[in-house]
């Protein structure tokens, strides 16, 4: 195959603007709001009086059920992305395992159109198998990347596909947002959409990826995934300064993803007199202040580092957490919205390349390093949010489960100081 085709490169960057509408519509926006609403029992005047639901003979607060949901299905991912990754070199076909998550995502979306309380746990599995397929889908298209560009062009594409995915799922989300207010669409239609447009615009992508890379002989063995894994583990033991980093980005991703995930259910149940259209809006917020925050926190990079910065940008995640713990009207939430997006953008583009620079020069295995990255993340996703769930069971407010993730930020914290700064690395 032919690398920086440019009609292969744009199929491949294509596919994040048909993905992207899943964790924007379903996980962050639209879904969230249905799935508090539907599992909520109010008076007449509109008061919850009762978030608890039942599964398998156990109690549950509705929210606490969807934390444990979507954590358990990073915790599969991070467990069988190996094992994906090691079957589809020994079968030399990524392209068949990509499609197969993405419909398995897209179609486990359109049947939340059935999501019933009186069948919740085949409802709960629905959401699992969504963000399963999702991220699933994302093991591949991700390995994609080095068989179709040379590595100078590799963060041109990368932004190229994240920027056509916030366009797409903006545009869709601001479109759903419209024809429930405007025309009165009921929610559980954008669920149907959504996946009609994952699939659908999916399809580019798949015109113009090969499915078989020449040139590349399959693998012979299935469990490569976990042996390259194990040979970034072994590596790391002399790696000093990657090793004392990737701890503080296991600490504080857990509570920034956690934040992430769970934003607009905390605006939902915790915020008085919040208008569900008033969440979405927040969500868009968060969205386009991103941007911005990603490009001022690389201006803030170069002028004083990559760790230093980071450290700054989870000074701030603490203020965050202190804040929204004090915040009960919804012009306070825009506001936190807005510090929040401005933020996000920034410790997510910079954990990532901050990383990249501080793997070895010479290495050629970037693309294990990176896996392991990936498991790294999805695993502290996996304990905040299992926290963050145990904590609103225990102690019955979402608030106290935003406070508690500060201790994840100050741990992180801790161990970003803990970062050696030397000369070799004073991009870092």
């Amino acid at each position: 195959m032919e690398k920086n085709n440019k009609k292969t490169i744009n199929g491949w960057a294509f596919y994040d603007w048909a993905n992207s509408v899943y964790p924007l519509v379903v996980t962050t926006a639209i879904f969230p709001i249905f799935y508090e609403a539907v599992t909520s029992t109010k008076n007449s005047a509109g008061e919850v009086i009762s978030d608890t639901v039942s599964l398998f003979g156990y109690n549950f607060v509705n929210t606490e059920l969807y934390t444990y949901t979507i954590a358990m299905s990073f915790l599969i991912v991070s467990a069988i992305s190996p094992l994906l990754s090691g079957l589809a070199d020994y079968i030399g076909d990524k392209k068949r395992f990509l499609q197969f998550f993405c419909y398995l995502g897209a179609s486990a979306c359109a049947s939340l159109f059935f999501f019933d309380t009186a069948y919740l746990g085949i409802s709960m599995l629905l959401i699992m198998l969504t963000s399963i397929g999702f991220w699933g889908s994302l093991v591949f298209y991700n390995a994609y990347l080095p068989e179709i560009a040379t590595t100078d062009l590799h963060d041109k594409i990368s932004a190229k596909g994240y920027g056509l995915g916030y366009i797409g799922s903006s545009l869709l989300l601001i479109a759903l947002l419209v024809a429930i207010q405007v025309f009165g669409m009921p929610a559980k239609w954008s669920f149907v959409i959504t996946g009609l447009w994952w699939a659908g615009f999916a399809q580019i992508t798949y015109s113009r990826l090969p499915k078989k890379v020449q040139g590349i002989k399959p693998k012979a063995n299935l469990l490569n995934g976990f042996q390259e894994l194990n040979k970034v583990l072994k590596q790391l033991k002399e790696l000093t300064t990657l090793k004392r980093y990737l701890r503080a980005f296991f600490i504080y991703s857990m509570g920034v993803q956690t934040v992430m995930l769970m934003a607009t259910l905390f605006g939902k149940k915790e915020i008085m007199g919040m208008p569900d259209s008033g969440l979405i809006i927040s969500v868009l917020l968060i969205q386009f202040v991103a941007v911005g925050g990603a490009y001022l926190f690389s201006w803030v990079s170069k002028k004083i580092g990559n760790v230093q910065a980071l450290i700054i940008a989870v000074l701030m995640w603490v203020g965050i957490c202190i804040a929204a713990y004090f915040i009960y009207t919804p012009i306070g939430f825009y506001a936190l919205a807005g510090v929040v997006g401005l933020v996000m953008g920034g410790i997510q583009s910079l954990s990532r390349s901050t990383y990249s620079k501080l793997i070895p020069v010479e290495t050629k295995d970037t693309a294990s390093f990176f896996s392991f990255y990936d498991v790294t993340e999805k695993i502290g996703i996996v304990i905040g949010m299992f926290a963050y769930g145990a904590i609103e069971a225990l102690t019955g407010s979402m608030r106290n489960s935003v406070l508690a993730l500060i201790v994840f930020f100050a741990l992180g914290l801790i161990l970003l100081l803990l970062v050696p700064r030397k000369r070799v690395l004073e991009n870092a």
